[in-house]
């Protein structure tokens, strides 16, 4: 399966010792369009840092490269570089640079306050040596007001050291390109990746967009609530509405696909065959 740009997909660190059986099946099948790598998340505050470590060293083990999340918010100097060295030692060198979320009831922000800061802290103490993906926010961050001040503090994420960029899911293709033109003008210059979410469960994600102030097209939400328990047809729907966004993405020069694809395999598998093959065959 050839695809016209680099694919890559995100998971998050299973509960159960089933779950992380299911997860290695589901990076065997996402295997077959060669990803450039698979990230894991990282709970609020590192709550979840045995877990995404033990689920990133077993997709390297398995021979594909793994890109564990990290936050900083309410962690110290000596804490990030203990897990950093951790990582060191696994030979993995790719990262996703987080401010992250603070538990519910921590009083404390740690010795980080945004993500530019821990990035500054990697490149003084690590070297160059690491590949340090930074998130970005085409319909600006939910907790950011202002969109010009939000451009802002992704400029200074890339400055500090940032090698490329995944955006926050979205619906919208021209909000990324407006995004994109607007980060070029100030300087930014490293690929920002747009983030992509195949709809799986219309209803989960269209809670996903209301929390994180994301727009779904008022077409799509009309179509998707009129099939109301039709599960086959909103599969459906979402796969062609999602294969003609990466298609208009990529289009319009976009550097590659990052998947969220919460521990699922068939949606991402299925638009990546439609990507690999002409507009007119799909």
């Amino acid at each position: 399966m050839k695809l016209p740009v680099p694919i890559s997909f995100e998971f998050f660190p299973p509960n159960t010792p089933v779950g992380d059986d299911k997860l290695k099946t589901v990076v065997s099948e996402l295997s077959a369009v060669r990803p450039e790598f698979f990230s894991v998340t990282y709970g609020a505050g590192g709550s979840t840092r045995d877990k995404t470590l033990a689920t990133v060293s077993a997709i390297a083990a398995m021979g594909y490269e793994a890109a564990p999340h990290l936050s900083c918010v309410g962690s110290t100097r000596d804490g990030i570089a203990q897990i950093l060295q951790t990582y060191r030692a696994q030979n993995i060198r790719r990262l996703v640079a987080l401010r992250g979320d603070l538990p519910s009831g921590t009083a404390t922000a740690g010795e980080f306050r945004y993500a530019a800061e821990l990035i500054r802290f990697i490149r003084e103490t690590q070297g160059s040596d690491w590949h340090i993906e930074v998130a970005c926010y085409p319909e600006v961050h939910p907790q950011q007001r202002y969109a010009s001040r939000d451009l802002l503090f992704f400029a200074d994420k890339v400055r500090a050291g940032a090698s490329s960029a995944i955006t926050q899911f979205f619906f919208n293709a021209d909000a990324y390109f407006h995004f994109v033109d607007e980060a070029r003008k100030l300087g930014v210059t490293v690929p920002i990746v747009p983030g992509i979410m195949p709809i799986l469960n219309y209803a989960r994600i269209a809670q996903f967009a209301q929390r994180d102030g994301i727009e779904i097209p008022r077409w799509v939400a009309l179509k998707m609530e009129g099939f109301m328990d039709d599960a086959e047809s909103i599969r459906a729907f979402g796969l062609d509405v999602v294969t003609r966004l990466c298609r208009r993405l990529i289009d319009g020069g976009a550097p590659g696909i990052h998947f969220y694809t919460l521990n699922q395999s068939p949606l991402s598998l299925e638009i990546c065959k439609r990507l690999s093959s002409t507009p007119e065959a799909a």
